[in-house]
């Protein structure tokens, strides 16, 4: 699939208001972006370290997916993302290579990048999301 670099790590939390201080103290650096993705019924916020991003994950919605996920698994990692290019094609590959796809065609995200989920199930118990900056 050839990834360029990690493009950030999704950390679920019950409560970004109670997260952020603490990463924004961690890192030494200011949230620097706080969005709604409706369609994945989340929160996010974002932390620049170094060419990787941390994206702290807030449920809207506790039937959502990062619900469910703190309600069985509580806080913690959630996903690692890899940036790609031609998205579309890199899932082709993964299926072709037996990997299990969640999104079968890239959906938008956050920071209006287009994503798509491997399933932790093929992919060694990791949430594996690629992404793909169009803007660039």
């Amino acid at each position: 699939m050839k990834p360029s670099h990690i493009e950030h790590i999704g950390i679920a939390v019950k409560d970004l208001d109670n997260a952020i201080p603490y990463y924004e103290k961690l890192l030494g650096s200011d949230c620097y972006a706080v969005e709604e993705v409706k369609d994945q019924k989340v929160k996010t916020a974002f932390f620049k370290v170094g060419q990787t991003k941390i994206e702290l994950l807030e449920s809207t919605d506790p039937e959502g997916p990062v619900g469910k996920f703190i309600e069985k698994k509580g806080e913690g990692l959630h996903h690692i993302a890899f940036a790609v290019s031609n998205l579309g094609e890199r899932l082709k590959e993964a299926a072709g290579h037996g990997i299990r796809l969640i999104d079968q065609q890239p959906r938008k995200g956050a920071e209006g990048l287009d994503i798509a989920f491997l399933h932790p199930k093929s992919t060694f118990g990791v949430l594996t999301e690629l992404c793909e900056d169009k803007s660039k």
